[in-house]
């Protein structure tokens, strides 16, 4: 029988940030579980104790070590809204924005999202995959080490399970892990520009049933991938979208949605209604879809990279969203068209400026709640014993660095599933690691 493998302990944390105690709803978020001089100690990739430095060093006397004297030790970064697979770019229409060109003059110059999906569905899957992977080591140097990850970009279910099969590689691969989740509703594909509802049949009755078998044939056992839908203004409506997440849902798969990023149709209402893990963007929330959200399991998740990408001056409610007692989430939306941003960190610095977060705050927010986002917060988002050892070590010795800097990267390496990555690539092996950072 082989014998258990031999513990590392990361020790003499400045501030070991714990976020223990599952999702943090209104006022509650921000509580760090703060532990001055605090130590973790982990095994087979689990973290087995947290404490005081002194205690859990006394306690596995013959562990290896790691020295994070003056760091902050906290939990990897959980990105719950991203579009990273995709063909090209679009900074040509990102030229024409500034120079004032409206929506409707870049959709006839051939920009807009479709403009993307004819270049991913052109793509081979081997150059999204290495177009991706890019983007997703870039997520993972700084400091997000679990991602949900949308098609999307195909709309037609031969081109979305491309994206799937790439999303499934990529998480093979690692080291970030990656959940997945269909879109196909993600815009009306020009095959149906005059008949949207016949798409959403198409969704309802042939691409989701097919994906259902699909996934139990392909995936190896993972969990079943998140059915989200864009409900807005020029995409699909609350009728199209009902009809899509129910459909769903009697399938047996679970939710998300789009919903307020520009007009507020009842997505979010939606959302908790049908018990979605998270409705996402929330710009022009209602009052009444606050509430609706608050009085649910249901996240909302702000993505403030996209108002900023866009230029614009209204973001997500959040202090509406606290103050109704709700569960607050924050991911990137990293996309091509609005938020080409692969960085949590600075996700955390416009919350605190764009969101009135606090840095406490905004951290809860992209850890334990954006694990609670995807499903995730009983293994991954906070420091917990038999929680997954997915980890960073800052730069700096205060946790308020995150948010009060922006711009470039405080994490000083990854802990992933135990493992040690520094942000250039895999650090010492984990058999001698004994070592000051």
């Amino acid at each position: 029988m082989a014998s258990d493998p031999k513990p590392l302990i990361i020790h003499n944390a400045s501030q070991l940030l714990t976020l223990a105690g599952g999702p943090q709803r209104g006022h509650r978020l921000g509580k760090l579980g703060i532990i001055e001089d605090g130590a973790v100690s982990i095994a087979g990739g689990i973290i087995l104790a947290v404490g005081k430095s002194k205690d859990i060093l006394a306690q596995y006397p013959d562990a290896d070590t790691l020295d994070a004297r003056y760091k902050v030790v906290m939990p990897g970064f959980v990105d719950p809204h991203t579009h990273l697979v995709w063909a090209g770019d679009r900074a040509a229409e990102f030229e024409m924005r500034l120079e004032g060109k409206s929506y409707l003059e870049i959709l006839e110059a051939g920009g807009g999202i479709l403009s993307t999906v004819k270049a991913t569905r052109a793509a081979a899957e081997d150059d999204l995959i290495e177009q991706t992977c890019r983007r997703v080591w870039q997520a993972f140097k700084h400091g997000t080490t679990t991602a949900e990850v949308k098609t999307g970009y195909g709309l037609s279910f031969e081109s979305e399970l491309k994206q799937l099969h790439v999303i499934l590689a990529l998480d093979a691969q690692g080291p970030v892990e990656l959940v997945s989740t269909f879109l196909a509703a993600h815009a009306v594909p020009p095959e149906y520009i005059d008949r949207p509802d016949d798409y959403v049949d198409q969704v309802c009755h042939k691409m989701l049933p097919t994906l259902k078998t699909w996934w139990q044939e392909n995936a190896g056992g993972k969990p079943m991938p998140f059915v989200d839908v864009f409900c807005e203004r020029g995409a699909f409506d609350l009728g199209q979208s009902r009809r899509i997440l129910e459909a769903a849902k009697a399938l047996g798969f679970p939710l998300k949605i789009h919903a307020d990023e520009f007009e507020n149709l009842g997505g979010a209402s939606l959302a908790a209604e049908l018990d979605a893990a998270s409705a996402d963007h929330l710009v022009k929330t209602s009052p009444e879809d606050i509430q609706a959200l608050a009085q649910s399991g249901t996240v909302a998740v702000s993505l403030p990279g996209t108002p900023f990408g866009l230029n614009e001056s209204e973001y997500t409610p959040a202090r509406g969203i606290i103050e109704a007692h709700g569960l607050l989430s924050l991911a990137t939306d990293v996309n091509p068209g609005t938020s080409w941003c692969e960085s949590m960190q600075f996700i955390l610095a416009l919350a605190c400026r764009k969101l009135g977060l606090t840095p406490a705050q905004a951290i809860a927010a992209g850890t334990i709640n954006a694990a609670a986002a995807i499903g995730r917060e009983n293994t991954i988002g906070s420091l917990e014993p038999g929680k997954q050892a997915d980890l960073l070590v800052l730069g700096e010795e205060d946790y308020r660095h995150l948010g009060y800097r922006f711009g470039i990267n405080l994490v000083a390496c990854v802990i992933k599933k135990g493992r040690i990555y520094s942000v250039n690539g895999p650090a010492e092996s984990q058999e001698s690691p004994n070592r000051d950072l």
